[in-house]
C-alpha cells in the first residue's frame, strides 16, 4: 500500500499536476465552421481546469481522419487559433491540457471525406458500427485498404498535428491508439489482415503506431507525448486474437521512446471492465513512466487502485460532463449530478457549459 491518493500533486514529465484526476477525452460534436473549436469550448474546458490534467476531445489530424460531424481539427491555422483560446483559458485557471490526436480510419462516412472518397483502413473490412453524420447516426461507409506508400503521409500528418498543438499552446499531445480507430485497427488482427510489413505478425501490426509515436516524439519531445490504448475493447468492431502478447510487445517498444504516459482503457470502452481476460498489471509493470487508468472509475475504485500502486493517475469521463467541479465533489464526498443525454452530442451552450458547480447550486 502507498500513501498516495487522488488529491495529492503529481509530477508528469516537466509538469506539476495539482492532483491525480484526469479529464478523459469526450467527444461533444460542437465544432464550428472549418472544424474550429466551438465558441464555448474555452469556457467548457476552463470550467474543468481543477483536474490535474485535461485531455481534449479527439481532434482529427486531417480531413481524411474525420469520422463524425462537427468534431474539431488541428490541421489549419484557424483551428490552431481556435484551440489557442482554449489553452489560454485553461492556463489562466492554473490547469494543464493535452490535445488528443485522432485519425478514425474506417470509422467514417463518405459525406465527411473529400470528394466523397471512401474511408481508409488497414484492410477493406467494413465494421458493424455507426457514426454521427448528417445530424443522425448512420452506418459507416465501405472502406478501402491503404496502400503501403500512403502510410508515411499519415505518419507525417500526426507529426504536423502535434507541432500545431504545441503552437496552439497545449502542454502536450495524446496519440489516439484506442477504441477501434486507425492505429488500433492496425494493431488488431480482426481488422488488419495485411500480408505486408504492416500486418500478419505482432511486430508488423504495431509498426504504424510506433512510427507515429516516434515521429511525434521527434517533433515535440517525449515529455510532451502520451498514448491511449484499449487492449480488449471491442469498440467500433475491432478484435484481437492475442491481445496480451500484442500489447505487452507494444509497451516494451514504447519504453525505448520514453513517452511520458500510457493511458489505458481497462475493459470495454464505456462498458464492462471484465469484457475479456487481460492482465493490465502486466502493462503497469512493463511501462516505466506514468500509467493513467481509465474506464468505470469512481472514488472508491480510484482510491484502491492508487493505494495498491496499480496506477499513477485516474481518468474520469462522463462524470465530468454534468460536474465541472468533479474534483471538489469527489474530495468532499458530495453527490454527483447526472448529465442530459439529449445534449451530449451537438448543439450549443445548453448541456455543455451550463451545468452548475456545487457553489452555484447552493446560491440558487
Amino acid at each position: 500500500m502507498t500513501d498516495q491518493n487522488l488529491f495529492t500533486p503529481y509530477t508528469l514529465g516537466n509538469l506539476t499536476l495539482s492532483n491525480r484526476v484526469v479529464l478523459a477525452p469526450l467527444t461533444r460534436n460542437r465544432a464550428g465552421q472549418g472544424f474550429v473549436p466551438s465558441e464555448f469550448a474555452a469556457t467548457y474546458y476552463s470550467q474543468r481546469a481543477s483536474a490535474g490534467l485535461l485531455i481534449s476531445e479527439a481532434s482529427q489530424i486531417s480531413q481524411q481522419g474525420q469520422g463524425y460531424q462537427d468534431t474539431p481539427g488541428i490541421y489549419t491555422p484557424a483551428q490552431i487559433d481556435g484551440w489557442r483560446k482554449v489553452t489560454d483559458a485553461v492556463h489562466a485557471k492554473g490547469g494543464r491540457i493535452f490535445l488528443q490526436l485522432w485519425h478514425v480510419g474506417r470509422v467514417s462516412h463518405v459525406d465527411l471525406q473529400a470528394n466523397g472518397a471512401a474511408p481508409v483502413a488497414p484492410s477493406a473490412l467494413r465494421p458493424a458500427t455507426k457514426v454521427f453524420v448528417n445530424n443522425r447516426f448512420e452506418d459507416v461507409s465501405e472502406p478501402r485498404a491503404l496502400d503501403i506508400d500512403e502510410l508515411p503521409g499519415i505518419v507525417n500528418d500526426f507529426r504536423l498535428a502535434a507541432a500545431n498543438a504545441i503552437a496552439a499552446g497545449f502542454d502536450g499531445v495524446e496519440i489516439h491508439g484506442a477504441n477501434g480507430y486507425l492505429l488500433d485497427q492496425f494493431l488488431k488482427d480482426g481488422a488488419n489482415v495485411r500480408t505486408d510489413a504492416y500486418g500478419s505478425s505482432i511486430e508488423n501490426r504495431a509498426r504504424l503506431l510506433l512510427e507515429v509515436t516516434a515521429a511525434v516524439v521527434e517533433e515535440v519531445g517525449a515529455e510532451r507525448t502520451g498514448l491511449r490504448i484499449s487492449p480488449v475493447s471491442p469498440a467500433n468492431g475491432v478484435s484481437s486474437s492475442a491481445p496480451q502478447a500484442q500489447f505487452d510487445y507494444l509497451v516494451d517498444q514504447l519504453n525505448a521512446l520514453d513517452i511520458v504516459y500510457l493511458h489505458v482503457v481497462e475493459g470495454a470502452t464505456g462498458g464492462p471492465r471484465d469484457v475479456a481476460p487481460f492482465d493490465f498489471g502486466s502493462l503497469r509493470q512493463r511501462f516505466k513512466n506514468t500509467y493513467i487508468a481509465n474506464n468505470g472509475y469512481d472514488l472508491n475504485l480510484a482510491t484502491s487502485r492508487l493505494a495498491e500502486d496499480q496506477a499513477d493517475l485516474i481518468a474520469f469521463g462522463r462524470p465530468f460532463i454534468g460536474n465541472p467541479d468533479l474534483v471538489e465533489r469527489l474530495k468532499t464526498g458530495s453527490p454527483l449530478s447526472a448529465f442530459n443525454p439529449a445534449t451530449l452530442y451537438g448543439g450549443g451552450a445548453a448541456g455543455y457549459i451550463d451545468y452548475p458547480t456545487l457553489a452555484e447550486s447552493s446560491a440558487r
